[in-house]
C-alpha cells in the first residue's frame, strides 16, 4: 500500500491504493472470537447452568456441543422432561422416538398374527 504524502491530497486516490475493511471478513473474526469465549463458558437454559464443549474435525474445523448435565457425555441436543422438568440428552431421560415406538408395536403385532395362522 502507497503511503500518503502531504502533497498527494488533492489528487484522488484509487481503491487499490486503500486498506480495505470488508464486512463479511470482520463479522467472521467477531463470530470466531465470540465461539471462542463462548465455547469456553457455560450458558444457562431455563435457569440452569450448561457446560459447552467442541471437538476437532479430521480435516480441520471443530464441532460445537452440549455437555449432558447427567452423564456429560456431548451431545447436540438436551431435553426438558415434561413431568420432572430436568434437563438431560435423550438417553438420560430414556426417551424414544415415535417411530420408534410404532415399529416395535408392528413387529409384536406380526408376531402375533403368525403364531395365530401357524396354530
Amino acid at each position: 500500500m502507497k503511503t500518503l504524502r502531504p502533497d498527494d491530497l488533492g489528487k484522488k486516490l484509487l481503491v487499490e491504493e486503500c486498506q480495505k475493511i470488508s464486512i463479511n471478513t470482520f463479522l467472521k473474526q467477531v463470530k470466531n472470537k465470540l465461539k471462542e469465549t463462548l465455547m469456553l463458558s457455560q450458558v444457562e437454559i431455563l435457569n440452569r447452568n450448561i457446560e459447552l464443549t467442541t471437538s476437532n474435525m479430521h480435516f480441520g474445523g471443530s464441532r460445537n456441543w452440549f455437555k449432558c448435565p447427567l452423564c456429560t457425555r456431548k451431545v447436540g441436543t438436551l431435553f426438558v422432561h415434561p413431568i420432572s422438568n430436568q434437563i438431560a440428552c435423550r438417553v438420560c431421560l430414556g426417551l424414544e422416538y415415535r417411530k420408534r415406538r410404532y415399529k416395535r408395536i408392528l413387529e409384536v403385532q406380526d408376531k402375533i398374527c403368525s403364531d395365530k395362522q401357524s396354530a
